[in-house]
């Protein structure tokens, strides 16, 4: 249920005011008594999340300051500039279906 703000055209008070959105503008001014009240226009509240699983941390960007720790201490992911990569030059052989007699 949102928040309305009202603001007294008679007295100038203003005001807030916790109401459903189904529920009708408030006339009366609580201060004066006068039905002078009018519901200005908010800009409303930021979305908030709550309960379990939403939090602010949770999809930010970590900081790349930070180096990767390896398993190794050395790297093998790089390969090695002496050895050359071999190409694989077997070829496929496919059975030989036998002819029905």
């Amino acid at each position: 249920m949102p928040t309305y703000d009202y603001q007294c055209g008679a007295c100038n008070h203003q005001w807030e005011l916790f109401q459903s959105m189904n529920d009708s503008p408030v006339k009366s001014c609580p201060k004066c008594k006068k039905r002078k009240a009018k519901r200005l226009l908010g800009l409303g509240a930021g979305l908030i999340f709550k309960g379990t699983g939403f939090y602010e941390t949770d999809y930010k960007k970590k900081s790349g300051s930070e180096p990767k720790e390896s398993s190794s201490s050395t790297d093998t992911s790089k390969p090695d500039k002496s050895s050359t990569p071999k190409k694989d030059t077997k070829k496929e052989t496919k059975p030989k279906k036998a002819k029905a007699a």
